[in-house]
């Protein structure tokens, strides 16, 4: 072999080193922008992982403290749903005590004492459930005891008389008016 074979050789040998080294670097280079890719990916899918579940914990904290408030805002419902009947006694007493003018002196100590149970259910979140003779009857918001004949058209199908009176505690219904309805 001559010199410039060899040197052709030599060259060609460092031409494919060349050529084999370019290539491992650019697989090396494919493999680490893979790697990359994959390790961007589960940290995007991680990312999303974490947003979701912090904001399932935000929710949970915001049910949780309303609940809590309803809670407080009806804890005393069992106790109120027991004084409804001796709030209707006292009206029943007061209405009857009307007629009775001998009576005036009773008649005072049961209005004050009846005045300030109300007072102090109002303060404990009672309401009234406003019903007025003639409305028109709504199965949501009224129990019907019964139907009797309208004595007029313009009664029929609206309340013509409230039984007992309705109670809500906060914004919850807890006894509905008794109402008769025209027919």
């Amino acid at each position: 072999m001559s010199k410039k074979e060899k040197a052709n050789d030599i060259e060609k040998e460092q031409l494919d080193a060349v050529q084999s080294e370019t290539v491992e670097v650019e697989e090396q280079v494919v493999e680490e922008q893979t790697v990359e890719e994959k390790l961007q990916s589960e940290l995007k899918q991680e990312k999303d992982k974490f947003l979701r579940l912090f904001a399932e914990f935000e929710n949970y904290k915001r049910r949780t403290s309303k609940e809590r408030m309803e809670l407080f805002s009806t804890a005393s419902e069992d106790v109120m749903k027991t004084l409804l009947p001796i709030l209707d006694d006292f009206e029943r007493a007061l209405s009857h005590s009307d007629d009775d003018k001998e009576a005036e002196a009773l008649r005072k100590g049961v209005l004050l004492i009846y005045n300030k149970l109300i007072s102090t259910l109002e303060q404990k979140g009672l309401k009234v459930v406003a019903v007025e003779k003639g409305e028109v009857f709504n199965a949501d918001n009224h129990e019907a005891i019964t139907q009797i004949p309208a004595p007029t058209d313009d009664l029929k199908g609206k309340i013509i008389d409230v039984i007992e009176k309705g109670y809500k505690l906060g914004e919850k219904v807890i006894r509905f008016p008794k109402v008769v309805i025209g027919q």
